[in-house]
């Protein structure tokens, strides 16, 4: 069931994300699309870092990661593979991180989704580059790292407290009392 809500509040953030054009558009006139270009934050990329530091399952984990890429590479246009693999890569990487950091407070959540973002948009240029058909299309994409890293440090704590309502909370299981028959 935490599977399934995990998996539903994921495909609504890819949804959500990728509809704020329609919000950043307007905010592009006011301010000139050169403050705003490449603004867009990666709602699920905070979301498979909370995965990735917070899920005690690694195959419950692993399998999120990939399930949330694929829609991702389905619903985004993207080669089919690409957001699939970085989706687990990042997962792997924040999980090997998550035993040494703790996501707790809005510092560490913020730097961690802004470490993973520069870290996805790494991995994603050089798959561009080995692996696409246009040679131009990885230094077009390299002008909104940055910006985009950015929204997705500022987005992540929001991403991290929804992701930690969906969390069950663990209820002390009560002892039977001496004398009584268990």
């Amino acid at each position: 069931m935490r599977s399934a809500a995990y998996l539903g509040v994921a495909i609504l953030f890819i949804l959500l994300q990728s509809n704020l054009f329609r919000v950043l558009d307007p905010l592009s006139e006011l301010l000139g699309s050169r403050l705003t270009h490449g603004l867009t934050p990666s709602l699920v990329l905070p979301f498979i870092i909370y995965l990735g530091v917070h899920e005690p399952s690694m195959m419950r984990g692993a399998l999120l990661a990939f399930a949330l890429g694929y829609v991702q590479d389905i619903l985004s246009g993207a080669p089919v593979g690409l957001f699939t693999f970085v989706s687990v890569a990042i997962w792997w990487l924040s999980r090997v991180a998550g035993v040494r950091l703790t996501a707790q407070t809005a510092l560490p959540r913020m730097s961690l989704a802004l470490l993973f973002a520069f870290v996805q948009s790494a991995i994603v240029l050089i798959l561009l580059a080995v692996f696409g058909n246009d040679s131009q299309r990885p230094v077009e994409i390299g002008t909104v790292v940055v910006p985009h890293a950015l929204s997705t440090a500022l987005c992540a704590p929001l991403v991290f407290r929804i992701a930690q309502r969906l969390r069950p909370v663990a209820t002390p299981v009560a002892a039977p009392s001496e004398g009584t028959a268990a």
